[in-house]
């Protein structure tokens, strides 16, 4: 069943098309070198503003009070989903992206490969980088195959992922975690972030001792990058609870990701997941191929496109100031304007969604649970605000603000 909407004269049937542009991360704080502005107000983004002037902007809250701040339970919100009640974890999504099947005694867990400093106590080294330079795919496959060969058992089973970001599932698992993501505490000693599981610490050391001296860390160290010198697990969370994305919203959904937990909910929830060759995750991606894929997509079978973009985030957690107001710069010129002209010139009727899922500050290089800046455009019901520009500021002065996150998608499509 799809959305539709009789706008035109003599009663011609209009079929909308909904594309939501989620720029991961990239609301912010001011910048105090940079005449106290953020990113999005020192960005160039003459297609964002455009349409922040013909469209509906405020504030959404996509972080529930009882959560963390982290991609998840933000994206599952923009998504439509209420996490108060269908949010069992990060990691259990990032299983159903890489196909791996769980069972309702299993708990998973995320498994950076993360660089940690070389002092000689394991808890006393410091989180030097937690992707490990943004380790490639092919390298990461061969460590955790490692990981994998020390460290795996029946009941332990690790999975290779995309880059750094890996999955641990422990079969039969009845306990209680409370663990740290690696880039909550870059630059910083891991001695108070510790796993309290010792199984997890164990492994944790032991990655160290035999990953160090892996003939891939050794390669990358000679080209001056950092090694992937240990594993750490954090992430947990059990069998998704997410809905059908069509019966839920009578549209036919497509999701546009490079990393596994955003294609994982498009998974769970019964979207299709487009894979875009040479995506990465960060700044240097291929803006071009994803933008098309959606387009495509929404020109072709699907109703709703949700096309996600990592690298503000990436840039936010590695403290990369002009990274970050590049890529905003980037999703303008070389998504968004490309994705308008193909609605423009096919003709279409369309709804477009600009927004992040969370502010990723470049001061803390963390998540925060600060609501976010959203922009509505519709073709068919443009406003008038000659003012208007797509920032915190702007959107936050409107007066419009959504308390439950999730309900800002009925808002959209509705």
């Amino acid at each position: 069943m799809q959305k539709k909407c009789y706008t035109k004269p003599k009663g011609d049937l209009i079929i909308m098309k909904y594309l939501v542009l989620l720029g991961d991360g990239m609301a912010d704080l001011p910048l105090p070198d940079f005449d106290n502005k953020t990113p999005l107000e020192l960005a160039n983004k003459p297609f964002m503003d455009s349409l922040a002037k013909k469209g509906t902007l405020g504030m959404v809250k996509t972080v529930p009070d009882s959560l963390k701040p982290g991609s998840d339970v933000a994206n599952l919100s923009v998504m439509g989903y209420n996490t108060e009640e269908c949010y069992t974890g990060r990691s259990p999504l990032e299983a159903a992206s890489i196909g791996v099947s769980l069972k309702d005694d299993d708990m998973t867990f995320r498994c950076n490969l993360v660089t940690l400093s070389d002092d000689e106590v394991y808890e006393n080294k410091t989180m030097v980088d937690y992707s490990s330079d943004e380790i490639s795919t092919e390298e990461a496959k061969e460590l955790i195959k490692a990981v994998s060969e020390h460290l795996g058992t029946d009941i332990l089973q690790f999975f290779a992922g995309i880059s750094y970001r890996h999955l641990l599932v422990w079969h039969g698992c009845d306990k209680n975690f409370n663990l740290t993501p690696p880039h909550d505490i870059s630059d910083r000693k891991i001695t108070d972030y510790m796993p309290s599981e010792p199984l997890f610490c164990e492994m944790m050391k032991k990655s160290y001792d035999f990953l160090s001296n892996h003939p891939v860390n050794l390669a990358r160290i000679e080209r001056g990058l950092h090694p992937a010198n240990s594993i750490w697990l954090w992430g947990e969370g059990t069998k998704p609870r997410v809905s059908s994305f069509a019966e839920k919203n009578g549209l036919k959904g497509s999701v546009v990701s490079a990393v596994d937990l955003v294609k994982g909910i498009g998974f769970c929830a019964g979207m299709d997941v487009i894979e875009v060759e040479n995506v990465t995750g960060n700044i240097h991606t291929n803006f071009e191929g994803k933008a098309k894929a959606a387009a495509d997509a929404l020109l072709s079978d699907s109703d709703f496109v949700y096309l996600h973009f990592e690298a503000p985030d990436e840039c936010g957690h590695r403290g990369e100031k002009e990274n970050k107001i590049k890529s905003i710069e980037y999703l303008d010129e070389r998504v968004l304007k490309y994705l308008l002209d193909r609605f423009d010139s096919e003709k279409v009727d369309y709804s477009i969604l600009i927004m992040p899922d969370h502010p990723t500050p470049l001061a803390t290089k963390t998540h925060s649970r600060e609501p976010v800046p959203f922009l509505i455009y519709k073709s068919t019901d443009e406003k008038n605000n000659p003012d208007a520009v797509y920032t915190e500021k702007y959107a936050a002065g409107t007066g419009l603000f959504v308390e439950e996150g999730y309900k800002l998608l009925d808002m959209f499509i509705g």
